[in-house]
């Protein structure tokens, strides 16, 4: 009589990992039909795959890899499909430089848009938003793909918007200390708004951006830095992941864990950057500079009427 043999028993890691295969929901079909609505929220190139994600993540999925890479495949497969469009996401980090023009002139439009230049050139006069203001601020973003994000309320603003791309460049670094330097011979204080994410680079590179800045002459600069910390982390329920075993600081940092920039909602990063541009904006200044906009205006408009009918 032969005795039956027991089945090897799992271990618990392989019997947990088929419970969540088993009961994982977040397919396909689910992640297109949850997204679509998400996606309407926002204007065209605002979103990223990653914001996507996050907001899947909010309302359930899973977050790990295994799952960001589904909602990259799935936008894939909707985007192809025609259920979602393909500017609905921004990819900044892939943008072309220059545009390659090979329509057919038309005299009678080239004529048009001249004479529309002309009329824009007459009747359009502005006085420098900041120039009376003591501070002049730039906004640093930690990464590029977040730069749909940040641009309407950095231009709505005139404020200037650069991605550091992690830490950033010396090169980069270099030109931004070239123009805070001329900034402060002119009087001014100076600031950079600082939005990266919630680990141990993100924290750090603030630091790294001052005595960078230091080293090329750029004194007493102030690093303002947004988001994200901690506090917003709680707060705002944000998903964490472990921090990345790449990254030499993990060691001495203290933090919950990893949280991406990406996870806040774009409107309410939007929001942040606004209001961290406002904390150094001046609105009896900037109204006392409109009194004179309007009065120089009068002058520039008289003067360009007279070169045109005199010189042309």
């Amino acid at each position: 009589m032969r005795l039956k043999t027991a089945a090897p028993k799992k271990s618990r890691s392989m019997a947990k990992k088929e419970v969540l295969k088993k009961k994982d929901i977040y397919t396909k079909d689910w992640i297109i039909a949850k997204s679509v609505p998400i996606i309407a929220r926002y204007e065209a190139g605002i979103l990223t795959i990653r914001g996507l994600h996050y907001q899947l993540v909010a309302i359930g999925m899973l977050n790990t890899m295994r799952h960001y890479k589904r909602v990259v495949n799935a936008m894939i497969i909707a985007r192809r499909a025609g259920v979602v469009a393909y500017s609905s996401f921004s990819d900044h980090d892939r943008d072309m430089l220059g545009y390659t023009d090979s329509s057919a002139t038309d005299v009678d439009a080239k004529i048009s848009q001249a004479k529309g230049q002309l009329r824009a050139w007459m009747n359009t006069y502005s006085k420098n938003r900041w120039e009376n203001q003591p501070w002049y601020p730039e906004v640093f973003i930690e990464k590029k793909a977040l730069q749909g994000v940040f641009q309407s309320p950095c231009s709505s603003a005139d404020v200037a918007l650069g991605a550091c791309k992690g830490y950033p460049s010396l090169t980069f670094l270099y030109d931004a200390s070239k123009r805070f330097i001329s900034a402060r011979n002119e009087g001014k204080k100076c600031v950079i708004i600082y939005f990266g994410d919630y680990d141990p680079s993100g924290e750090d590179i603030p630091r790294s951006i001052e005595e960078n800045m230091l080293e090329f002459g750029c004194k007493d600069i102030l690093i303002h830095r947004v988001a994200l910390n901690e506090k917003q982390v709680i707060e705002w329920d944000l998903p964490y992941a472990p921090v990345k075993e790449g990254d030499s600081r993990s060691a001495n940092w203290k933090g919950l864990g990893q949280v991406e920039l990406d996870a806040v909602e774009p409107t309410k990063l939007q929001g942040l950057c606004r209001d961290a541009i406002g904390k150094f904006f001046d609105q009896d200044l900037y109204d006392e500079l409109k009194d004179r906009e309007e009065e120089e205006g009068e002058t520039y408009r008289k003067q360009l009427r007279y070169f045109v009918d005199n010189n042309l």
